[in-house]
């Protein structure tokens, strides 16, 4: 039995950031509704958040598990479950991009604090603020498609 300790702290957006998650108490059934269906599928959220138009994901990564295969299940089933029980006005979307870094042991806490002061952190910076950080943070850099 191989023993597994990966956290990922994953980043991803509304399509084109419109704040479809407009309320905490829709933010919060949504959040709920991912982890509880990421459990189902064997995927371990270890903390989830976000603000109107993203959201903050840690997860700790299963044994045959990877990134691209956790974004799918959790963005695909989670924008078909807002639609089909018509939680938002207009047709629900995620943006397609995202951003995973992994996490050290040592820094767990404080991401999972960061993550969870997301209503607070957004009334002092935008997402667009957020993201221009993570850009530069991690050197992230956008490839142009030819």
């Amino acid at each position: 039995m191989p023993y597994i300790k990966v956290y990922i702290h994953f980043v991803w957006s509304t399509k084109n950031r419109f704040p479809f998650l407009d309320s905490v108490e829709l933010r919060k059934k949504v959040w709920n509704h991912i982890s509880d269906n990421a459990k189902e599928k064997g995927i371990y959220i270890d903390f989830i958040n976000g603000y109107s138009d993203h959201c903050h994901c840690l997860v700790s990564l299963g044994v045959e598990q990877n990134i691209k295969k956790i974004m799918h299940l959790i963005k695909g089933e989670s924008s078909f479950w807002i639609n089909k029980n018509k939680l938002t006005k207009e047709k629900f979307e995620w943006q397609d991009e995202y951003f995973a870094v992994s996490v050290s042991e040592s820094v767990v806490d404080k991401v999972r604090d960061y993550i969870m002061k997301q209503e607070i952190h957004h009334e002092k910076k935008s997402f667009q603020e957020e993201y221009d950080e993570f850009i530069s943070k991690f050197g992230f850099y956008k490839t142009l498609a030819k």
